[in-house]
């Protein structure tokens, strides 16, 4: 990404905060940060004064001169670490209550109209692990935005204040040429511009690698915490496989790519400190050689020549800023590679979400209602044909097919989730529609909010929490209302798919969809949560998804999928004949 792009991208990340509704603290804060560093700045040329008059007492033999400098000094420097405390105390507040701004703004985008999860399906690696952008980058950003920038601030500042020093200690320097002496006035700054300048080329130069190098070691350390954090999620899964070579060879793949990566950082970086060292290493030689000319002749005094050496030093690190903040500036660099990259995908996510609602539309007739719906798989291929669907209140459906025809999917869509498909999907305005997958969310939380996730908008007592888990055979939950668990991992799928139907008959939704809800129950315990639904969600209508042959007794109207587009759509009592056909049999 070009330099001024960059810029831009920087500056649409941070400006949305400086003009928020929180501006006026922010502001606040940035401007107390730079007066604190005014005043840091102010005592730094005061202490390169004092310096001067210091060895001057020394070189004079001048006690009582001393004593007045060391009790000045003593002032400074008490001033020095006030002004510096609060300076680091201002800071470090306006980074984080920028950090925790931003950490919202992108955590409500991310999960705004279901952005997380069409950002999985859509955006691909260019906007991989959105947790590392959200907990990691950001912070990364606001700090190094926050010392970047008030650095640099600094050094010109410094450079301003330092350059007027060293000008009029410079005098002038007579430079011989060809018989001729040519007058140069402020030459030690030209020399310290000139050392800096060459220094800046040869790290841009040397260390230019390094920002994607930092980008790239980002994102493999992150697929790499990625995969040991999948270990952890499926252990039974890998542990009844006797898969643990194989995770093992996954992870250390992963790993060997941030070590062969980080062998290339350290080769850069190991040339880059070889240069940044030597530079300043140099520099303290350099600008001894460069005053010593006018002290040998009796231009300046003892204490000036060391007060031009500390100004020196000042002015040649603030023209140094690059050299000295380049590891940083390619760090900050690919961080902003990444939020931006990050930030684009969202917003993609968004406008295909605004699109999404030419799909589905809210709308005060009381049935759920699908017109002319064409599902695709990402790749483009049909799914479902000019499907056009009627769920009224209290009627109930099952979708059956073979395995990947699109029976998920097509919940999917319904649920309005889905990004690839057109046609229209009519839901009564304030309906309330739940989604049962087959393996369910849960949280890590109490019982008591596992069974309400995600939240209900009435009164729920225990006992009416106990009376649902022992309907649902769940009888040995009753006790553990308070137990605060894994319960994904501490319950078994069975067990979780009963808490999955517990939700539901709390909930009380006008429309249920169970995709496999009850795949992994006995027939028995299925027919048991299956009539629990039928008796106690009579005003609900009920899709499920399914290949038993035992739940078509629960449903009233069966379609079936072909996964080429087809579909067939029969009432128990009637069949609707031909594939695909757009009429419907009335319930």
């Amino acid at each position: 990404m070009r330099r001024g792009v960059v810029l831009r991208s920087a500056w649409k990340i941070a400006r949305a905060y400086w003009f928020s509704e929180e501006k006026g603290t922010a502001w606040l804060l940035l401007g107390s940060v730079i007066v604190l560093n005014l005043a840091l700045v102010y005592v730094t040329v005061q202490l390169n004064v004092w310096q001067g008059a210091f060895y001057d007492a020394i070189q004079n033999f001048n006690y009582g001169s001393f004593i007045d400098v060391i009790k000045r000094y003593a002032l400074l420097a008490v001033l020095l670490i006030v002004v510096k405390g609060y300076q680091i105390y201002a800071r470090m507040l306006l980074h984080m209550r920028w950090r925790r701004w931003l950490t919202e703004r992108y955590l409500t985008s991310w999960l705004h109209k279901k952005s997380y999860y069409r950002l999985q399906l859509m955006a691909g690696s260019a906007a991989d692990n959105p947790d590392q952008r959200i907990s990691e980058d950001l912070e990364l950003f606001v700090v190094l935005t926050l010392r970047l920038s008030v650095d640099f601030f600094q050094d010109v500042v410094t450079v301003f204040s330092f350059v007027l020093i060293l000008w009029d200690l410079s005098g002038v320097f007579y430079l011989p040429v060809g018989g001729w002496e040519i007058p140069v006035y402020g030459y030690l700054v030209w020399l310290a511009l000139a050392y800096a300048a060459v220094g800046t080329y040869w790290t841009l130069k040397v260390g230019r690698p390094l920002v994607r190098l930092d980008y790239d070691q980002q994102r493999y350390e992150a697929d790499f915490r990625f995969s040991l954090v999948r270990v952890r999620e499926h252990a039974e899964s890998i542990a009844l496989y006797n898969g643990e070579n194989n995770e093992k060879r996954n992870c250390l793949r992963h790993f060997n790519q941030i070590l062969a990566n980080f062998l290339k950082i350290i080769d850069v970086r190991k040339r880059l400190m070889w240069l940044t060292t030597g530079y300043s290493q140099v520099a303290v030689l350099f600008a001894a050689l460069v005053a010593s000319p006018r002290y040998f002749r009796g231009q300046i005094q003892f204490g000036q020549m060391f007060q031009i050496i500390d100004a020196y030093n000042h002015v040649q690190i603030g023209f140094s800023f690059i050299i000295d903040s380049f590891t940083r500036l390619a760090q900050w660099r690919a961080v902003v590679n990444r939020l931006n990259n990050f930030l684009t995908f969202l917003e993609t996510v968004q406008i295909e979400s605004v699109s999404q609602k030419e799909v589905v539309c809210r709308q005060q007739q009381g049935v759920f209602f699908a017109e002319a719906l064409n599902i695709f798989q990402p790749d483009g291929q049909m799914l479902v044909k000019d499907l056009t669907l009627k769920l009224p209140p209290g009627q109930s459906l099952l979708v059956t097919g073979p395995s990947g025809c699109g029976k998920s999917t097509l919940l999917r869509t319904l649920a309005g989730i889905w990004p690839y498909v057109n046609g229209r999907i009519r839901i009564p305005r304030d309906a309330r529609l739940m989604f049962v997958p087959q393996k369910s969310y849960m949280p890590i939380d109490t019982l008591r909010e596992v069974l309400l996730y995600p939240g209900l908008s009435r009164p729920v007592s225990d006992a009416d929490l106990r009376d649902v888990l022992i309907a649902c055979r769940l009888k040995h939950l009753t006790g553990k209302l308070d137990e605060w668990l894994d319960w994904g991992q501490a319950l078994s799928l069975g067990e979780q798919q009963r808490i999955a139907f517990a939700r539901a008959l709390l909930q009380q939704p006008d429309w249920l969809f169970l995709d496999e809800a009850t795949s992994a129950l006995d027939e028995a315990t299925e027919q048991t949560v299956y009539q629990l639904a039928v008796k106690m969600l009579t005003k609900t209508a009920i899709v499920s998804v399914g290949h038993r042959s035992t739940l078509i007794d629960y449903h009233q109207s069966r379609l079936s999928l072909d996964g080429s587009g087809g579909w067939d759509l029969r009432t128990r009592a009637a069949a609707c004949q031909g594939a695909g056909r757009r009429s419907l049999p009335n319930w």
